[in-house]
C-alpha cells in the first residue's frame, strides 16, 4: 500500500496541524494580552552605509514566556486569518506611534493586501494618517510580489488612494517568485525591495550580478528606488554600490531590534539619524 504524505490522515499532515493550532494560540494569547511590537532593522544608503535611509518595522509576538516571536514562524498560518488583520492593525498603530513620537524618522510597514477594505485595519491607518500631518510621507507600506499580484485591482487602486496622501509603497521580496512585469504599468510602486538569494556572495557569483543587474534595471526603469535586502559582507556592499543599487539592507548594518535604535543614536551613538 502506498503511502501518501499530504493524505489528512497521515503523520506529516497530523504534525502540521498540530504545529499550525500551536501558532495560532500563541498569536492569539499574544493579540488578547497586546504583546504585539515592532523590531526596527535600518536600510543605509549604498553610497555611504553609515547613513540610514528609513527602518523596516518587523512585527513580533511575545509567547507566554516572553519569548519574542519572528513573523516568519507565525505569518503563513494567520495571513489568511482574522487574526492576519489584526497583526496588521497593531503593526500600523506601532508604526504610527514611533512616527509621531520621532518627526525625523521614516518608517517602512509590512501588510497583507488581504488587509485592503479591512474596517478595523483602515481605521487605523486612518487614524494615523490624520494624526500627524507628516505621517503620510514618512510611511512607506511593504507589499510582496507574490501578494500583490493575487489581487492586483485591488492592491493598485489602494495605492493610488494612499499616495495622493503621500504614501509611499515598496515591492517587497522582487524576484523571490514568478513576476509579472506587465503589472508595474499599473501598481506605480515607489520602492523595489530586492530578494535576498540575489545579493548571496553576488562579489563572486556571477549568475547573481546578472540577475541582479536585470532585476535593478527594470526597477530604474519604472523609476523605483532600489534597495538589496540579505547584505551580510561588505564585499557584497561594495558591488552593489558599484552597479547602482541605492540602498542595503541586511544583518551587516543591523539586527532588527525592538529597541529603537535611533534613540540610541540620539544619545551619543556615532551613526547619523537620518540621512
Amino acid at each position: 500500500m502506498s503511502f501518501d504524505p499530504h493524505s489528512e490522515d497521515s503523520p506529516l499532515s497530523a504534525a502540521i496541524s498540530q504545529r499550525d493550532a500551536h501558532v495560532l494560540d500563541v498569536v492569539r494569547s499574544a493579540l488578547r494580552k497586546k504583546d504585539v511590537l515592532l523590531a526596527y532593522q535600518p536600510i543605509v544608503q549604498c553610497g555611504d552605509t553609515s547613513r540610514v535611509a528609513f527602518y523596516e518595522g518587523l512585527i513580533r509576538v511575545l509567547d507566554e514566556t516572553g519569548r519574542i516571536i519572528p513573523a516568519k514562524e507565525f505569518i503563513d498560518t494567520i495571513e489568511s486569518r482574522e487574526e492576519g488583520r489584526l497583526i496588521d492593525c497593531l503593526a500600523v498603530e506601532l508604526g504610527v506611534a514611533s512616527l509621531v513620537m520621532e518627526p525625523r524618522l521614516r518608517l517602512s510597514i509590512n501588510m497583507s493586501p488581504r488587509s485592503i477594505g479591512h474596517p478595523e485595519w483602515e481605521t487605523a491607518l486612518e487614524r494615523g494618517l490624520l494624526r500627524d500631518p507628516t505621517v503620510g510621507e514618512r510611511l512607506i507600506i511593504e507589499i510582496t510580489e507574490s501578494s500583490a499580484l493575487l489581487m492586483p485591482d485591488l492592491v493598485s487602486d489602494f495605492m493610488t488612494r494612499m499616495q495622493r496622501r503621500g504614501v509611499s509603497f515598496a515591492l517587497d521580496d522582487f524576484g523571490a517568485g514568478y513576476t509579472a512585469f506587465r503589472h508595474f504599468k499599473d501598481f506605480y510602486f515607489d520602492l523595489v525591495k530586492i530578494d535576498t538569494t540575489f545579493a548571496r556572495n553576488i562579489d563572486v557569483d556571477t549568475d547573481n550580478q546578472v540577475l541582479m543587474q536585470a532585476l535593478a534595471s527594470i526597477a530604474q526603469q519604472f523609476d523605483m528606488f532600489t534597495v538589496a535586502e540579505g547584505i551580510e559582507r561588505h564585499q557584497e556592499a561594495e558591488y552593489l554600490n558599484k552597479i547602482g543599487i541605492d540602498c542595503l539592507q541586511g544583518y551587516l548594518f543591523g539586527v532588527p531590534s525592538v529597541s529603537k535604535p535611533w534613540e540610541a543614536q540620539a544619545g551619543g551613538a556615532k551613526r547619523p539619524l537620518f540621512g
